[in-house]
């Protein structure tokens, strides 16, 4: 039988159809992009508790919160557990105990679990019989476990969650779900949900940002940190916020009460604590006093400084009534550790906390019970407090784009090579690489180094900087290949030999060149050499000017280069995106961060339709003062079309994310655990370690690298 060319035709036309239709039915994953955190890996945080009466012995402390997850800012609330639970619109996930339970010690606080920020309230029942007769059990609390926001009440937007308190039947808090559409503006805004209904609103005026937000004793009154409508100017170390305070049940009746100043704490509706960093240099805790006879503003309100000189003093708390005692987190000139002490304002004498605990662990914002009986504060718990708490090398952070994994990995500057099946990382100083499940972790290559980038052609080859960070036009830094599978010695191989600060290599999708920025004219500008005999093998200079062209990332379809740049405004310190064809032409700027905005570290994804950066075009969403250190703790992952388009906010918290890439394949978001043990090895904020005005420096212990150069 002859072949039928037209029923062949047809045939093939409807297969063609067929198989379209399932691509497009298909899921279409977006990718993976992966990110680092300054020092997150580390933190594993808990709330713990103290009484304020009893002597301060590792007997006496108890930790509150679950020992696995993130957990910290927390909040002891006045209302009973009943009136609690009664309001809950979820009431499936209560089992409280019996009605004989003895009386339970509640917390509100924050915790990241499942990729996201959440609020939780617990409730915990100690010398609750388990049916057991085992008498280690009856020492094991029962608890009740309730997460008080669900994505319902966010409309299923992902966002950080901060400093909540409960007033009444609402839950009051900081969220980041709303864009004032505003470059370099905070998303930080207080809201109030009811708890029975999720009926949530925005107390915070629409664009303005504020922080730390406290409720008075009668519930009636709000106070924040809040620059109004200056907003925010690029700092990162003690916020020039000022205290404003507000009706809780709308946000109305909002005025000025204290100029400079953050972190409030109610003691009654007419008496406040807050922080300043004072003229002599020690952060310091102040009490604003409201008139009883005048409209309260900041004329009329009286300051008065409450903690003395010698040592920082900040986060202040207290409880309804309390004017014997506030806590606060301290350093001391003789220590390189954040404490949490009580400040005897009578006696106006320090009682040291946890300095008797555990002397070498860093203690954050603590909070009073409203008996003022006991004082919470966050730390990270340790193996030395009965937790094993894994490591994570990826770690699942829920992503607000559908179809797009989104992981924080434990090492700087990750990227992942062509096959998916490696991941290559900065662990200053050195460079390793593991497998994506977190097996054969190994070095690479033993000097300091940063940005790496995977060959697409030679299988095992990476290409990186080594040599010191953050360092001038002239210092030595070179571009150098690694061959990652010469599993008997480290085998690299120096591209670059002038050492004039040669960094950021990025190779063309082909293999043969590679694009890097070097200061050998004196300012950093983009170079293009051969990949396999560098700059011996052809240069080729891409841009030219006074100003610094750095960062640079070559696209997977080998058209354009993206790269950071301070050309519109040579020397700021603010840096935005560019675009660049290979041969020279084509030259714009992707995205304008604003005045004096930091926009870094560009990386095209797989398809070359997308580019993934950080940048601080949101702004800062906490005080830094109570984060440990963080270089940029303004930082925040976002993605943009070449058209400069579609800008996506990736990640939300107050943390340094830095160094995105974008993974060649989709990784279902699951954790992947790996060897390596949590070390609670974060510092406290660097600027805190000058001491007043004596110009003190304490030397922070075990110092850590930033996890980007410039």
């Amino acid at each position: 039988m002859k072949p039928q060319p037209l029923y062949i035709f047809f045939l093939l036309h409807f297969l063609l159809l067929c198989t379209t239709a399932l691509e497009n039915e298909a899921p279409n994953p977006g990718g993976t992009v992966v990110f680092t955190t300054l020092g997150r890996s580390d933190y594993a945080w808990d709330v713990f508790t103290l009484p304020t009466s009893d002597p301060p012995v590792p007997s006496n402390e108890r930790r509150i919160t679950d020992g696995v997850s993130v957990n910290f800012n927390g909040h002891f609330t006045s209302s009973s557990p009943s009136s609690i639970f009664s309001l809950l619109h979820n009431r499936s996930l209560i089992q409280p105990p019996s009605p004989q339970a003895p009386s339970a010690l509640q917390l509100i606080y924050v915790t990241e679990r499942n990729g996201m920020s959440n609020i939780y309230y617990d409730a915990i029942y100690y010398g609750v019989s388990r049916n057991t007769r085992s008498r280690s059990a009856l020492e094991i609390p029962v608890r009740v476990q309730i997460p008080l926001l669900g994505l319902e009440e966010s409309k299923n937007r992902v966002s950080m969650k901060d400093k909540p308190s409960l007033s009444g039947e609402n839950l009051i808090y900081v969220s980041t779900h709303e864009d004032p559409g505003e470059p370099r503006t905070s998303w930080a805004a207080v809201y109030s949900t009811h708890l029975g209904t999720g009926l949530t609103r925005r107390l915070t005026p629409h664009g303005i940002a504020d922080f730390s937000p406290a409720v008075s004793p009668s519930g009636v009154w709000t106070a924040v940190a809040s620059y109004g409508t200056e907003g925010w100017d690029g700092e990162v170390e003690e916020l020039s916020t000022d205290i404003y305070v507000f009706l809780t049940r709308d946000g109305t009746h909002r005025v000025k009460v204290v100029e400079h100043g953050g972190w409030p704490c109610w003691v009654d509706d007419s008496t406040l604590y807050f922080h300043r960093k004072s003229e002599d240099q020690w952060m310091s805790v102040y009490k604003a006093t409201f008139p009883e006879d005048k409209p309260v503003s900041t004329d009329s309100v009286t300051i008065q400084r409450v903690t003395p000189p010698g040592l920082h003093a900040f986060t202040p708390a207290t409880s309804p009534g309390n004017h014997k005692f506030i806590a606060v987190a301290t350093r001391r000139p003789n220590s390189s550790f954040r404490h949490i002490e009580l400040f005897d304002t009578v006696k106006n004498e320090f009682i040291e906390l946890t300095r008797h605990v555990s002397p070498t662990t860093h203690h954050f914002n603590p909070f009073i019970s409203p008996d003022s009986a006991r004082v919470g504060y966050h730390k990270c718990r340790g193996e030395s407090n009965g937790a094993k708490t894994p490591q994570l090398l990826l770690e699942n952070v829920k992503s607000p784009v559908p179809n797009l994994s989104l992981f924080r990995v434990d090492g700087s500057f990750p990227t992942f090579s062509p096959a998916g099946d490696r991941i290559a990382y900065v662990n200053f100083p050195g460079i390793y690489v593991v497998n994506r499940d977190g097996s054969n972790l190994r070095p690479v290559f033993p000097l300091n180094a940063f940005a790496i980038a995977w060959d697409p052609v030679r299988k095992g080859t990476v290409y990186t900087s080594a040599g010191p960070e953050f360092s001038s036009e002239s210092t030595e830094v070179d571009i150098v290949a690694i061959d990652v599978d010469n599993v008997d010695r480290s085998y690299y191989k120096r591209l670059t030999i002038d050492g004039k600060n040669n960094a950021f290599p990025s190779p063309s999708p082909d293999g043969k060149r590679i694009v890097f920025r070097s200061g050998r004219t004196g300012y950093k500008n983009l170079y293009i050499m051969d990949a396999i005999e560098g700059e011996m093998g052809g240069l080729q200079r891409l841009t030219d000017g006074p100003w610094i062209d750095t960062m640079c990332n070559w696209s997977p379809d080998g058209d354009w280069i993206a790269f950071a740049s301070d050309r519109h405004n040579p020397g700021s310190g603010s840096f935005e995106l560019y675009l660049i064809h290979p041969n020279g032409t084509g030259l714009r700027r992707l995205i304008s961060s604003g005045m004096s905005g930091r926009t870094n570290h560009p990386s095209f994804s797989p398809d070359g339709k997308l580019i993934v950066f950080t940048t601080d075009y949101g702004g800062i969403s906490a005080e830094p003062i109570s984060n440990p250190h963080h270089f940029g703790p303004y930082g925040e992952i976002y993605t943009i079309k070449l058209d400069g388009s579609d800008l996506k906010r990736l990640t939300h918290n107050s943390y340094e994310d830095g160094t995105p890439s974008w993974a060649p394949l989709y990784v279902n978001p699951v954790d992947v655990e790996w060897t390596k043990r949590t070390k609670c090895g974060f510092e406290d904020c660097h600027w805190l370690n000058k001491m007043g005005g004596r110009g003190t420096m304490v030397e922070p212990w075990g110092l850590t690298k930033p996890q980007c150069g410039a």
